[in-house]
C-alpha cells in the first residue's frame, strides 16, 4: 500500500513517513504544492495526505485541482486550523477525512487512514486469505490455511499484498515498481524479478497450491492451484 505526503515542514515530514514505514506502507513525500499535483495525478497511490496550515489556500486549490481532474484517490488533510469553516471549506472542495494536528496521535492517525484505503478496496483486514494461502500483514507472514508460517521483509509484504489486493489479474511489472518502489525510482525489472523469486520460494517452503502466475514480458498474477 502506497501513500503520498505533501508537506512542507520537512521534520514534521521525516517524522509521519518514519510512522508510516514502520507501518509497512510505501511513502512518497514531497514539499510544494506542483510536485502534489504532480505525483497524485499518477494514480498509483491508495491515499494521499496533504498539510494546509502553513499555505492553505494554495493547497485547498491543490485538492480542487485533482477533484476537478477526476482524481479519486482518498484524501486526508492534515491542519492545525480547528474553525468551522477551514473544516467546511476542505471537505467541500473534496477531502474525505479532516485531522487536527493538536488532536491526533499516531495510532488515531494510522487508524484513520486504515479506513480511507478501505474505500478504495485496498485489504480491509489485517489477515486476508486467497486460496490456501494467508497474508498476515500485522505479523508480517505468509501463512499456509492450518499450516506453517514465515516471515516476510518489507518488500516482499508489500509485493504480495498488492497481489492478494488484485487476485487473477496481472499486475504489470512498472505497476509493481512505482507502487513499491515509487515513481522516481532507480528500481528495475529484476528488482521486481528477484522478490517475486524469494516470495515464491517461502510459498513453494510452505508447500501450498496457490502459485504466483508469470505473464511474460508483463507481470504477475496470484492465482488458484489449477
Amino acid at each position: 500500500m502506497r501513500l503520498l505526503l505533501v508537506e512542507d515542514d520537512v521534520r514534521l515530514s521525516q517524522s509521519l513517513v518514519e510512522s508510516f514505514e514502520k507501518n509497512h506502507y510505501g511513502v512518497d513525500s514531497v514539499f510544494t504544492v506542483a510536485d502534489g499535483l504532480k505525483y497524485a495525478s499518477s494514480d498509483i497511490y491508495d491515499a494521499v495526505i496533504i498539510d494546509i496550515s502553513s499555505s492553505g489556500n494554495e493547497n485547498v486549490s491543490m485538492l480542487k485541482s485533482l477533484r476537478d481532474n477526476k482524481i479519486q484517490v482518498p484524501i486526508m488533510i492534515l491542519s492545525s486550523k480547528n474553525d468551522p469553516h477551514s473544516i467546511v471549506n476542505a471537505l467541500d472542495s473534496g477531502a474525505d477525512d479532516y485531522v487536527i494536528k493538536n488532536d491526533f496521535n499516531t495510532d488515531v492517525l494510522l487508524a484513520r487512514v486504515r479506513a480511507l484505503t478501505r474505500r478504495k478496496g485496498a485489504i480491509k483486514e489485517n489477515s486476508v486469505t486467497f486460496g490456501d494461502l494467508t497474508l498476515d500483514k500485522n505479523n508480517c507472514e505468509l501463512q499456509k490455511v492450518g499450516g506453517q508460517a514465515l516471515k516476510l521483509s518489507l518488500k516482499e509484504l508489500q509485493i504480495i499484498e498488492l497481489l492478494f489486493e488484485n487476485p487473477h489479474q496481472v499486475i504489470k511489472k512498472e505497476k509493481i515498481i512505482e507502487k513499491i518502489w515509487g515513481e522516481d525510482s532507480n528500481a528495475e525489472y529484476n528488482n521486481v524479478e528477484v522478490y517475486i523469486s524469494f516470495i515464491r520460494k517461502k510459498m513453494e517452503d510452505l508447500r501450498v497450491k496457490t502459485r504466483i502466475r508469470t505473464a511474460r514480458g508483463i507481470g504477475y498474477s496470484l492465482e488458484d492451484a489449477l
